[in-house]
This record gives C-alpha cells, structure tokens and sequence, in this order.
C-alpha cells in the first residue's frame, strides 16, 4: 500500500550502520557536499560528537574514537573529502562477515551418543580381547541404549546399538545379541530421574 506523503523505512535506502540512525546518515550526507575541506571537518567532528552520544558503549573500547571515525567514514560512502584525524584505511574489516566455523566431523556423527562415548569407543579399540574389555563393551553398550532412549523419545533398539558399537569401533567389538544381556532399562524411569535434578 502507498500512501501519499508517508515515507516508509522499506522505502528508504538501507542504513549503513543502523545504530545510529537516520538523521545521523542524513548529517554525513550533508557533510559530503559542502564546498570546503574546512567546512566539511567542522561539521564531521560534530557528527563525531553526536555518534558518541547515539553510541556510548563504544567507551568502554580502548580506541573508541578510531572507531568512531572508521564509522563516519563508511557511513560517508568512503566519499567524504576531508583531513582524517584518523587513519580509517582498515575501517571496511568492520562490514566484513567472519569465515564460518567447521565443525569437528566426529562431534557430528556422535551427537546423539556424546563426547563420552566416542573416547570409550577410541578406548575399546586400543584395548587387548579379556575381562576388563569384556567390562568396558558392557558398560558401554548400555550406556549407548540409554542415549538413544533418551534422544530418540524412549525408542531403544539392540540392533542399532550392536551395529553402531561394531561401526565406531571398526569391527573390533562385536555383540552377540544372542548371549549378551542388556540391563534393563526404561527411558520413561530416566527421564522421571532427570526431572527431579531439576527440581
């Protein structure tokens, strides 16, 4: 809808630094056009002033006015003619967006399983056939049923557990479901347990 006479932001040019605001940009364009370097510096330091006042966290930063002036100069168009007190060639690394962080491909693929698990798989690899591996897959394996109890709404499966168990280990830890015993476990109870912590 348009409406004679109402100007609308979406209507308007995007804002360069929006913390600052509109009037402020309108003072920098106007800065922009007058004749003399002189005029336009008098009227930059008093644009400098009134963004400190729209500004003022900037003051707890160590260099607060070169940020100022880095603003001033991009809100400017990198157009505005003057003297810089400031040197602002470095002032477009502020509009630059970070490189997105990658995730550690493990952490991914263990989600559901956590940090915990994936060391006891490492672990399991590392570990001689006996009594004390036999220990460690159990408590394991249990371990397993009970996340993805938890992370799949109380679906539990011992197939799931023995294939990712055979998966992450490298083939080194094999279940026989036909003779390994779970302990018995309901998602419902775990849950029960973890909303008294809370209390």
């Amino acid at each position: 809808m348009n409406i004679k006479g109402l100007d609308y932001n979406t209507q308007r040019a995007k804002l360069i630094m929006s913390e600052y605001g509109r009037e402020i940009q309108k003072m920098v364009e106007y800065a922009c056009e007058l004749p003399t370097k002189e005029e336009r510096l008098q009227c930059a330091k008093a644009i400098i002033r009134l963004m400190e006042t729209k500004n003022p966290q900037l003051r707890d930063s160590e260099n607060y006015e070169q940020s100022l002036w880095d603003h001033l100069y991009l809100m400017s168009h990198r157009e505005l003619d003057i003297d810089w007190p400031y040197d602002v060639s470095e002032a477009d690394k502020i509009l630059s967006k970070p490189q997105p962080m990658k995730a550690p491909k493990e952490e991914v693929r263990l989600r559901h399983y956590g940090k915990l698990v994936g060391e006891l798989f490492k672990k399991l690899k590392e570990m001689p056939a006996g009594e004390e591996r036999d220990a460690l897959t159990h408590y394991t394996a249990n371990q397993m049923k009970r996340d993805l109890a938890l992370w799949g709404h109380g679906s539990m499966d011992d197939e799931k557990v023995a294939d990712d168990l055979a998966h992450f280990t490298d083939g080194v830890i094999q279940l026989d479901l036909q003779s390994f015993k779970f302990e018995k476990f309901s998602g419902a109870d775990d849950n029960k347990q973890r909303s008294k912590k809370k209390k």
